[in-house]
């Protein structure tokens, strides 16, 4: 695919999500954009506000495989990776792949499992394998982990710790609908359900071209140096008892490349990286005030020191 090509896919697949997801066009395009860099989701909101719903269109929307894991306290580790089974006719243990062998995969109340489940995530989301009884399997690209979680109810839950907060890419929420939005899902379901009716807009060795695509949006020298110092702001900041680590400045440049490429445009500025940062670092970092007041909010904390950063001239 030429440039033009890839632009108008990416469009395409926004378009198609939001046959269902009204109303949320940034939440849909923040979406798109972690998909497209190789990241991993975690939304977070009360119960019923689509997170679900949001993650099936994404994957309806491609031609890959999806599967849907929830979550629960009985959870074992081997139901999410798979396990060696002994095969009589063979006389043999052979390796049966779990869900999370899929393209798509949601999380679905990834803090009802326990922390050994849990921990089952982290090598898929950062190296892209399972190692199960010493032996290693890859998994297919594109794969995508979409967790969701309440943030309402604690009881029975576990939260999820720093080392695996970090390998989220961005924490998002979809929020209440307006109105006349929520009106106009009422009439769209009245009958039928709208996600019955979305087709495959863009193959899944596609989104691998577009992933790639994303990785040579131009750069300059100067972005390199802004985002560094906007991540090791957040280590010396008093305002933060911890800062982010080098894998966020990581996905901080990737992000922005995404961000860039949303837009139609093969490279990227400085407006890119401070929409970007907030997204990205927030849910990193640890708050020194409370994070009921306003100087406790991780995502306001961010902006601010993105604010302390002199911006490059282009």
């Amino acid at each position: 695919m030429d440039e033009k090509q890839i632009f108008e896919k990416v469009n395409g697949l926004i378009q198609n999500i939001e046959k269902v997801i009204l109303g949320k066009h940034e939440a849909v395009k923040l979406a798109v954009a972690v998909f497209l860099s190789e990241g991993h989701l975690l939304m977070e909101d009360v119960p019923g506000m689509g997170k679900t719903m949001l993650a099936k269109t994404l994957s309806k929307s491609f031609s890959g495989s999806f599967r849907r894991i929830q979550f629960t306290p009985d959870l074992l580790p081997s139901d999410v990776s798979g396990s060696y089974i002994y095969n009589q006719k063979n006389a043999e243990f052979e390796f049966r792949p779990g869900p999370i062998f899929a393209n798509i995969v949601i999380a679905d109340e990834i803090n009802r499992g326990t922390p050994r489940t849990q921990s089952s995530l982290l090598e898929p989301m950062e190296e892209f394998q399972v190692t199960a009884d010493g032996n290693t399997f890859q998994l297919e690209k594109p794969f995508f982990l979409i967790a969701t979680q309440n943030p309402v109810e604690r009881e029975g839950t576990y939260f999820l710790p720093v080392s695996q907060l970090d390998r989220f890419l961005t924490k998002m929420k979809i929020g209440y609908p307006e109105k006349s939005q929520e009106i106009q899902i009422l009439r769209d379901r009245k009958g039928k359900n709208p996600l019955d009716e979305i087709e495959p807009v863009v193959a899944a060795d596609e989104i691998v071209e577009i992933q790639k695509f994303v990785q040579t949006i131009k750069v300059d020298t100067r972005l390199y140096e802004y985002i560094i110092e906007i991540t090791q702001l957040t280590r010396i900041s008093d305002k933060l008892i911890i800062g982010v680590s080098p894998r966020a400045s990581l996905d901080l440049f990737r992000f922005s490349q995404a961000l860039a490429m949303l837009e139609e445009r093969n490279y990227c500025i400085p407006d890119d990286i401070k929409t970007a940062a907030p997204l990205v670092l927030a849910h990193r970092v640890i708050p020194a005030s409370p994070a009921k007041t306003e100087l406790g909010n991780p995502q306001e904390i961010i902006k601010k020191l993105v604010d302390e950063v002199s911006v490059p001239i282009q």
